[in-house]
């Protein structure tokens, strides 16, 4: 006879287990009766009819908020669509003002051109960062915890606009070079032979409407331009020298060697300028500052921002 180890145990015998629901190792749904499973399917599947009916009525009712009734041929919105003529002839473009003493002739001609209007355009939406400051004087009385904040004066500080240019052909080249000459002409006094010994000009910039940038007097303080090396170069010609009018450019036409001269260029594929540029308003001009109108934007075409 097999000893006995505990009371319904043999040694070599498994445990006999048990035969209920949820018992160890055993699927708890497995022992529901038929009856009541089937039940349970059919329930889903009448709540899931439901819900299709429902939803699928709401969504078609919400799809066809503005459209006519069943039945009618009439199949004309509510609203018609429209476009505003004014809108769309807005100019909200970034761009820099050539200023009057600058005689936008020579290489600075492609920008007097009808899209240009005297402006130095970006032809690509440009990332513009824009930082302004109020500085306070701190102070600390002793045995104080908190130290108290004297306001100093308040600061619109450099402006960075970096921009994307690209040229296919020719007269996008004429353009890349005039912006080139531009930003140097800009960053450079009246020096030298015939010279007025005046600093360099202050531009206007405009865009993205009215009350964003619209006419900020800016310097020009300092301009990167890349020429990588794995872009093409696109060439293009120039007319160089002052414009002839009259019987100047009438000479020059019959006799070229003696008139102005072709020269040419090349200028890249692809290429970023970075602008830094800082706004400045003269004494007179920040005396008639007035803070009511800046609160409530009726002043900001005077250029304050």
């Amino acid at each position: 006879m097999a000893r006995e180890d505990g009371p319904g145990t043999r040694q070599g015998t498994p445990p006999k287990g048990k035969t209920g629901t949820k018992s160890a190792g055993q699927n708890p749904l497995t022992n529901i009766p038929e009856f009541v499973s089937g039940g349970i399917e059919k329930m889903k599947d009448i709540g899931q009819d439901m819900f299709s009916d429902v939803a699928g009525d709401l969504g078609s009712k919400m799809r066809g908020k503005n459209l006519p009734g069943k039945g009618s041929n009439n199949f004309e919105a509510k609203e018609k669509a429209y476009f505003s003529t004014e809108l769309e002839n807005k100019d909200w473009r970034v761009k820099l003002s050539v200023p009057p003493s600058i005689a936008a002739d020579g290489l600075l001609s492609p920008l007097q051109e009808s899209t240009t209007g005297g402006h130095m355009v970006f032809p690509y939406t440009p990332t513009i960062i824009i930082s302004h400051s109020a500085a306070y004087n701190t102070v600390s009385p002793i045995h104080n915890n908190y130290p108290f904040f004297a306001y100093q004066n308040s600061q619109v500080e450099a402006m960075t606009i970096v921009g994307q240019f690209y040229c296919q052909n020719s007269v996008e080249a004429r353009y890349w070079m005039a912006c080139l000459h531009y930003l140097r002409t800009m960053t450079k006094m009246d020096y030298g032979l015939n010279s007025t010994g005046s600093p360099p000009p202050i531009a206007k910039l405009n865009g993205y409407g009215d009350y964003v940038f619209n006419n900020v007097p800016v310097i020009l303080q300092n301009f990167t331009v890349d020429m990588p090396n794995e872009v093409d170069y696109i060439s293009t010609a120039f007319t160089t020298g002052p414009k002839l009018t009259g019987a100047d450019a009438r000479q020059a036409m019959m006799n070229p060697e003696g008139g102005t001269k072709l020269n040419y260029g090349w200028a890249p594929a692809e290429s970023q300028f970075s602008i830094t540029v800082q706004p400045i308003y003269s004494r007179a001009k920040q005396s008639q500052f007035n803070y009511t109108d800046f609160t409530n934007g009726s002043n900001l075409g005077q250029g304050y921002i």
